[in-house]
């Protein structure tokens, strides 16, 4: 069973950065996808970012246009761990992430994942 443990959220200004890890503690998978998604209050859950790798591979990554050019997803596959960059912030990106996992190759939307994070808490304040 995948157990995905999420770190990093906070409050910040704009234009500050924050940097979200999200450790896959079972290591269940050696090849699939992780992803980003975000839920502002009253808001349906969007995906934010993604990444899939495989073992004796590359990785692909794919971004919500909302933060492409301020988001930048990336793994350290020996430990299991996916982070997420976030440059740039605005008062918009304000939400709980969450980090969730899939076999699926390079899958953007959230019922094609079967495991998630408790979620992080992120506020960008103007």
């Amino acid at each position: 069973q995948v157990q995905l443990v999420e770190s990093g959220g906070g409050l910040v200004q704009a234009g500050g950065s924050l940097r979200l890890s999200c450790v896959d503690t079972r290591r269940t998978f050696s090849s699939y996808t992780m992803g980003w998604f975000r839920q502002a209050p009253g808001k349906e859950r969007e995906f934010v970012a993604a990444i899939s790798w495989w073992r004796n591979g590359g990785a692909t990554t794919d971004y919500a246009d909302s933060v492409k050019g301020r988001f930048t997803i990336s793994r350290e596959y020996a430990k299991n761990t996916v982070h997420v960059q976030m440059d740039s912030l605005k008062p918009a990106d304000t939400a709980v992430y969450y980090c969730a996992a899939t076999i699926k190759y390079m899958a953007t939307t959230s019922r094609d994942y079967d495991y998630w994070g408790q979620g992080t808490q992120v506020t960008v304040s103007s």
